[in-house]
């Protein structure tokens, strides 16, 4: 896509829009493509979770890891993990509350796993040097305002 602006024009363009505009671009086509698997992205950060730990994590780990994903808030984590026990993709284990995979999770796990590669492939098609400068400077701009994202 060639850009709707000249330089000049563009670097003055209001940052929070594009922010915005590309996180609606992104995160609309992701969760359209997790929809089509019948799951949603917070399940999908449930199942990478429990599926990527080396050692199971407790529930509230993994709800402590996640809950500050776009602005997802604990209540709301709580029910995507209970959505994914009750999809049989997860267990809970008593007494300490240790989350795994069952094997229907770990199938499923893996076709959703191959969905977010292609996504994202598609998002960074000839752009590997550009996306390395365009996260730097995002940071930069959190910083800059004082703002703070989960990886802080």
């Amino acid at each position: 896509m060639d850009p709707s602006r000249t330089d000049a024009e563009l670097v003055r363009r209001p940052v929070g829009y594009w922010s915005w505009a590309t996180y609606q671009a992104v995160v609309s086509r992701t969760r359209a493509a997790l929809a089509e698997l019948g799951t949603t992205q917070p399940q999908w950060w449930v199942l990478a979770q429990v599926a990527r730990a080396g050692t199971p994590r407790t529930r509230a780990e993994v709800s402590g890891l996640l809950r500050e994903h776009l602005d997802t808030g604990p209540e709301a984590m709580e029910s995507e993990i209970d959505a994914t026990i009750t999809a049989g993709w997860i267990v809970q284990t008593a007494p300490d509350d240790r989350l795994s995979l069952t094997p229907e999770g770990r199938t499923f796990f893996e076709r959703a796993a191959a969905v977010q590669d292609d996504l994202w492939k598609q998002h960074h098609a000839g752009a590997d040097e550009e996306y390395l400068t365009t996260m730097q400077v995002l940071q930069r701009f959190i910083r800059n305002t004082g703002g703070r994202a989960w990886h802080h």
